[in-house]
């Protein structure tokens, strides 16, 4: 994942009205969830599942804390559930107290209404997704500047998929992913398979939290926190758990081997677009409530709610 950079400019509310136009629902939902600058006025509650969904009252995670900085801010993906928003807190927090790590950088959790992105995720989508770099905060505030084009360093040697330079792992980064693994609301965290195999090696005897540990494509420079849809939420559509063990077996094994690597015998088409017909109906209403927008040109259609 890599992050560019987009224009945030605020206009007034209300020019997302609820009405009837043909067509919209066929409109990419990317399109209009990234433009809208604030999230539902509602309780908060995601909606559908992580790469399929919406978030309803979203709250913003402050883009500067005692221990933590937001990075990529021109994105406006600093939103969430509110969870998932005492989570990035809470582990910030006890992973600099109790394991000595210096803060966290954070990039994307989700839009003001979740949905999903132009660029980069195709999950994030309902509010219980963070990405959190590896590199460990600065002992001082990163200019806005900075925090859009300071790069991820990816910590593999050049040219592999997963053979990792432990010399550029950060020190303490074995300690902060099990301190966020052990966190009950936390369901899997992806990170690159020779990380993975890493955090296996190092375990010693205490090997339960690994099994959240899920080795994924392209997390090289940062890891991929997902909550568990919270309890008695209804609409919210669960992951399946993650087997039971501690990962670092034979589906490990297929990881470190050419198979997942290997380029497909022919180019895939291109993925069908998701649209607001393929989000859950209560979607459509969380986006027509009344908003500002990003970017106010050319309009968006108003919608007609879907039961």
């Amino acid at each position: 994942m890599r992050f560019a950079s987009l224009p945030a400019i605020i206009v007034p509310a209300g020019l997302l009205a609820a009405a009837a136009v043909a067509g919209a629902e066929d409109i990419p939902a990317k399109q209009l969830f990234s433009r809208v600058a604030t999230p539902a006025p509602a309780d908060p509650r995601p909606v559908g599942s992580y790469s399929r969904g919406c978030l309803a009252g979203a709250v913003a995670l402050p883009i500067d804390g005692p221990e933590w900085q937001v990075m990529r801010l021109s994105r406006h993906r600093n939103w969430a559930t509110p969870d998932l928003v005492a989570f990035v807190k809470k582990l910030a927090h006890d992973a600099k107290a109790q394991d000595g790590w210096p803060g966290l950088l954070v990039g994307d959790l989700g839009q003001p209404r979740g949905g999903p992105m132009p660029s980069d995720h195709l999950s994030h989508q309902n509010g219980l997704d963070v990405d959190i770099w590896f590199a460990p905060m600065p002992a001082r505030r990163l200019s806005a500047d900075e925090r859009e084009t300071m790069v991820m360093s990816s910590v593999l040697v050049p040219g592999s998929h997963y053979e990792v330079d432990v010399s550029k792992v950060p020190e303490g980064l074995d300690r902060l992913l099990k301190r966020a693994a052990s966190y009950p609301e936390v369901q899997r965290i992806l990170v690159n398979p020779g990380i993975k195999k890493l955090l296996c090696d190092a375990a010693g005897n205490d090997r339960s939290w690994l099994s959240k540990i899920r080795p994924w494509y392209q997390h090289d420079d940062h890891f991929h926190v997902r909550l568990r849809c919270p309890p008695g939420v209804s609409g919210c559509s669960p992951q399946k758990p993650p087997p039971g063990g501690d990962g670092c077996g034979l589906s490990l094994a297929y990881w470190l081997s050419p198979a997942p690597w290997k380029p497909p015998p022919k180019p895939a088409p291109p993925p069908k677009e998701i649209t607001l017909s393929d989000l859950p109906a209560a979607c459509t209403d969380i986006l027509s409530a009344d908003s500002g927008l990003l970017d106010p040109s050319p309009p968006l259609p108003v919608l007609r709610p879907r039961h």
